[in-house]
């Protein structure tokens, strides 16, 4: 029986597992975006987004939290620097979790996990157009498209010989 066993153990020990995660978690604030199996990225998601809202409170003790975790002074120094100035008003969900398939070898599901800022792909104000359209008739298109047709030293040429 599986009672109150709320994480996944990834088929590691935990020694194994919290080194994992957080080289995983390490690459992640590194790189923005990090392939990997869903599994190991659900957990992933788990371990660093409790750090990213520590980052935002940059003290010593939540440096020195950040960091006994991470064990990387470059990661923790970009964490606290860069990417919790740029979640300051976020709430939450600061990573994104997106599937691309099956694994050829093994046909584990695959997926990208990225930090949610740092997608300019997907971020919202370069997503969001203009919510009217305007539509125009079919004269105007056509009077603008007849003068880059016709090049301008045929044209009289054309007409005198319709004039004779």
């Amino acid at each position: 029986m599986r009672h109150n066993k709320k994480f996944n153990h990834l088929g590691r020990t935990a020694s194994h597992r919290n080194a994992m995660l957080s080289n995983m978690a390490c690459s992640l604030i590194k790189h923005k975006r990090i392939t990997t199996t869903v599994a190991k990225a659900k957990a992933l998601k788990k371990f660093v987004e409790p750090l990213i809202t520590k980052s935002k409170d940059d003290t010593t003790n939540s440096r020195r939290v950040v960091f006994s975790n991470l064990q990387d002074k470059y990661v923790v120094t970009e964490l606290f620097q860069e990417i919790s100035v740029k979640i300051a008003d976020r709430p939450g969900g600061y990573t994104r979790i997106i599937k691309t398939g099956h694994r050829l070898g093994d046909n584990a599901e695959m997926c990208f996990i990225e930090l949610v800022d740092y997608n300019e792909n997907m971020a919202k104000d370069k997503v969001a157009k203009k919510a009217t359209r305007t539509r125009r008739s079919k004269k105007a298109a056509t009077e603008a498209a007849a003068p880059t047709e016709v090049p301008a030293a045929e044209a009289p040429a054309v007409e005198e010989a319709k004039a004779e």
